[in-house]
């Protein structure tokens, strides 16, 4: 990259939902502005692996950031998903209480959702729990009922907004990993990356498990850390168990617990645990963890079957707490949200674990009062455009649609995933979209395409050939998720490995 062409007023360091969704509201402004994420596409981290819930406010500490941005961010959604055309259902969801012994935190649960200021709460009757989900363990008590739960594609949100931000002018800048900090006395001037330096005014630190990292790289709240928070999943066929609820245990102190929930794409995800872990990299998933799971899953749906795994996951949480300028724990593990002290030019957007995905829209109107607070003039931006269409999705289409659409791109009538329906029309433009997929897991999580039974066996060499096609490369480049993840070693001949040059 040519470092003369990288002056930007903004950088953001993280592209999942909270950076995509803080470079969407500031491309509203007159500012130049530059996302980088340090893998090989965004939202490839936290946001890829989570529940998918868009959370009532009920759980949060009333009074907390947490709490605060939750309830502000839920009713933000309705309208976002219209403006950005990503998948989102506003169905509800329900604390299930088992056994009488459940039933005083329930209420307090209740109580606490009140002090949030949640709307639309009631507890119902067991009997009335299982009629409206026959599935559910006989042995219900009552249930915490919230009309303004929903769940959604978490990617799909994270990849709209960040689109809609490149749109409006943002620059994306993927593999780009932050290094360090460029400062004139306590003053940031830009950073420092594996890709060069990109001078800026402002830096919105929105690194997820790694935010501790970069506010100690300027000298900023030592005493803060984040420890990472690993959550296991299951994934089940939707053809062999069906349920359009969201389901959540009574909580404890070690979180929400383990939730079975409806997803948008039909299928049904359990998990997750909760496990502190040292190194933010590891994702195993582990005997024990998905013993856990599964325990727990069954405690509020007895019915469902092992024989319906068809995936298993994890992901990381950003497990930290937030000091006061003056180093004081107000509310331990809270969101931190605020213009760093001791330094000028920076915005710390961390700790961010569960209700993170909720809360995004509500942090980044947040950072924009942050910015106004410090005195930058923001002035709109004419031509700001809030919509993003997405592409067409071939399975949700009627057979008339189908039709039409094959008429005028032949492509989409070569169907490359079985499972989920996904042609290879779908998969080419995404490869040619505002933020091309340029890896398979990118392919998948904007298309869904291998995540069905087969869970990519059919479709993968198709798939590498697509993209070989499509970017004018080798098919030895292509990678599931980036460097060291490349599909293809050598050709094979009689059984024998030969030199990918031969």
């Amino acid at each position: 990259m040519n470092n003369t062409s990288k002056q930007f007023d903004v950088v953001i360091i993280g592209g999942g939902i909270t950076g995509s969704m803080a470079a969407r509201e500031l491309s509203r402004y007159q500012l130049k502005i530059a996302l980088i994420d340090k893998n090989a596409d965004i939202g490839a981290e936290t946001t890829a692996a989570n529940s998918a819930i868009i959370h009532a406010g009920y759980d949060p500490v009333p009074g907390s950031l947490k709490a605060q941005m939750n309830v502000l961010g839920n009713p933000l959604w309705d309208e976002l998903s219209e403006q950005l055309d990503f998948a989102y259902s506003r169905r509800g969801d329900y604390v299930v209480a088992v056994g009488d012994e459940e039933l005083e935190n329930l209420e307090k649960l209740h109580q606490i959702g009140i002090q949030n200021g949640v709307p639309g709460m009631q507890i119902i009757t067991a009997d009335e729990m299982r009629r409206r989900e026959p599935l559910i363990n006989p042995r219900v008590s009552a249930a915490l009922w919230a009309k303004t739960g929903g769940v959604c594609d978490p990617f799909g949100a994270n990849i709209a907004a960040a689109e809609n931000a490149v749109m409006n002018g943002v620059q994306v800048y993927r593999d780009t990993k932050f290094t360090g900090f460029l400062m004139e006395g306590t003053r940031i001037t830009g950073i420092s990356t594996n890709q060069g330096d990109f001078k800026c005014r402002w830096v919105i630190n929105a690194a997820g498990v790694y935010a501790d990292e970069v506010m100690h790289a300027a000298g900023v709240h030592p005493e803060f850390k984040i420890t990472a928070r690993r959550g296991e999943y299951f994934i089940l066929d939707r053809a062999g168990c069906s349920m359009d609820q969201v389901l959540f245990p009574v909580p404890t102190d070690a979180g929400k617990g383990i939730v079975v929930t409806a997803s948008v794409h039909g299928n049904v995800i359990v998990g997750p645990n909760a496990n502190l872990i040292d190194d933010k990299e590891d994702k195993a998933i582990t005997r024990p963890g998905m013993d856990e799971i599964w325990s727990g899953a069954q405690k509020l749906v007895p019915s469902i079957k092992k024989s319906d795994i068809i995936a298993l996951f994890s992901g990381m949480r950003a497990h930290g707490n937030a000091p006061t300028p003056g180093g004081v724990v107000d509310y331990q593990h809270d969101f931190m949200i605020e213009i760093a002290p001791g330094v000028e030019g920076l915005i710390n957007l961390a700790g961010i674990e569960s209700p993170g995905l909720t809360a995004a829209p509500a942090i980044a109107l947040r950072v924009v009062e942050l910015l106004k607070d410090a005195g930058e003039k923001l002035l709109e931006n004419p031509a700001f455009n809030p919509i993003r269409k997405n592409r067409p999705r071939f399975r949700h289409l009627s057979h008339a649609q189908q039709k039409t659409l094959i008429e005028e791109n032949p492509l989409y009538g070569r169907v490359v995933c079985r499972c989920e329906m996904v042609t290879e029309g779908e998969i080419v433009a995404e490869i040619h979209s505002p933020i091309p997929a340029t890896t398979y897991d990118g392919i998948k999580r904007r298309t869904w395409l291998g995540t069905g039974r087969c869970l990519g066996g059919f479709d993968m060499p198709k798939v590498v050939d697509i993209l070989a096609r499509e970017l004018g490369v080798s098919p030895f480049e292509i990678t599931k998720k980036g460097a060291g993840s490349e599909y293809l070693t050598c050709y094979t001949k009689d059984g024998v490995c030969h030199d990918k040059t031969e």
